[in-house]
C-alpha cells in the first residue's frame, strides 16, 4: 500500500470494485473503457482481473452431484413450465384475434349503432345528450365486461399458484 498517495489507492479500489462487478452484474462501457485502460498500465490490477477470471472459470468446471430424484424433479418443473408457457402464448394468440374481430366488426357497425341510437332518442324524444351517452355506453360495455373477465381470471390464476382453492 501506497500511504503516501490515497489517491493512486482509489484508484486501485475503484479498479477492484469495477472487475467484481464486471463479472458479476456487468458495468458501464465507460466504466469498461476505464478499466480496460487501466489493466493496460497497472500490472497488479491486470493480475488480480487475471485471477478473479482464473478462479471463476474453475468454479464454472466443477463438477455438481446431484441426486437423480432432485434433476427429475427440476425437468418435470421445467416441461411444466414449458407447457403452461404454451398454453399463455395460445390463449394471447386468441385474445389478439378477438380483439381485433372486435375492433373491425366495432368500426364497420358503428354508423349503423349511431344511426339506431339516434332514432330511438328521437323515438323517444331524448335530450342528444342522452342518447349519444347511450351510443358511448354500447362501446364501453363489451370493454367493461372483458376487463372484469380478466381481472377475476388474474386473481383466479394468482390464487392457484399460491397454492388455494380456486
Amino acid at each position: 500500500m501506497n500511504a503516501m498517495n490515497p489517491m493512486k489507492e482509489d484508484i486501485h479500489g475503484r479498479a477492484k470494485r469495477l472487475i467484481a462487478a464486471e463479472r458479476v452484474e456487468g458495468i458501464a462501457a465507460s466504466d469498461r473503457e476505464w478499466l480496460s485502460g487501466h489493466l493496460a498500465a497497472c500490472a497488479r490490477c491486470a493480475a488480480l482481473s487475471a485471477s478473479t477470471e482464473n478462479a471463476l472459470r474453475s468454479l464454472r468446471t466443477l463438477p455438481i452431484r446431484l441426486s437423480p430424484t432432485l434433476a427429475d424433479r427440476a425437468r418435470m418443473r421445467v416441461s411444466l413450465r414449458a407447457g403452461e408457457l404454451r398454453q399463455e402464448r395460445a390463449r394471447a394468440w386468441a385474445l389478439w384475434i378477438s380483439c381485433s374481430l372486435s375492433w373491425v366488426l366495432g368500426v364497420g357497425s358503428a354508423p349503423l349503432v349511431w344511426r339506431a341510437c339516434e332514432w330511438l332518442g328521437q323515438e323517444a324524444r331524448l335530450p342528444d345528450i342522452v342518447w349519444q351517452a347511450g351510443f358511448a355506453l354500447w362501446w364501453l360495455a363489451p370493454v367493461a365486461a372483458v376487463a372484469a373477465f380478466l381481472a377475476a381470471h388474474k386473481r383466479r390464476a394468482a390464487r392457484m399458484n399460491d397454492g388455494m382453492a380456486p
